[in-house]
């Protein structure tokens, strides 16, 4: 897996209570251009949407010191999803036979590694952003 360079750096402050404001303008940015889910378009899959309606939920379930390390990565990893088009890693979902898991690779401007995750829903074929995350 040939991990994405992406032009962005991650996103600016010391505490979870400053990144958040930063990840939340972001995301309110994606969520004004539509009237309904917010999402964003993915090169690798043909334009065909991505949405966010698991990733807060997600994040939530972490404690907060993982939830600040992953909020940082939030504006690279949805440039990941929206330019990328490198083959990414993918399995079904172990838990649910009717999901498969896609993990983009992606390099933020200061060359460090993280990761994106989509999962698809095989029955609907919807896309869903999860998670974005460095390497353990």
């Amino acid at each position: 897996m040939i991990p994405f360079q992406t032009k962005i750096k991650k996103l600016p402050g010391t505490s979870y209570g400053e990144v958040v404001k930063h990840a939340y303008f972001l995301f309110n940015q994606i969520k004004k251009k539509t009237k309904r889910r917010p999402y964003v378009r993915s090169a690798y899959f043909n334009k065909e949407k991505v949405f966010f309606d698991y990733f807060w939920d997600h994040l939530h379930q972490k404690s907060p010191k993982e939830r600040f390390k992953r909020l940082k990565y939030f504006e690279a990893a949805i440039e990941v999803i929206k330019s990328a088009r490198n083959e990414p890693s993918a399995r079904e979902n172990p838990n649910k036979k009717n999901e498969i898991l896609y993990r983009f690779a992606g390099l933020t401007k200061d060359k460090e590694l993280f990761y994106a995750q989509i999962k698809e829903d095989k029955k609907h074929s919807r896309k869903y952003f999860m998670s974005c995350f460095p390497p353990e």
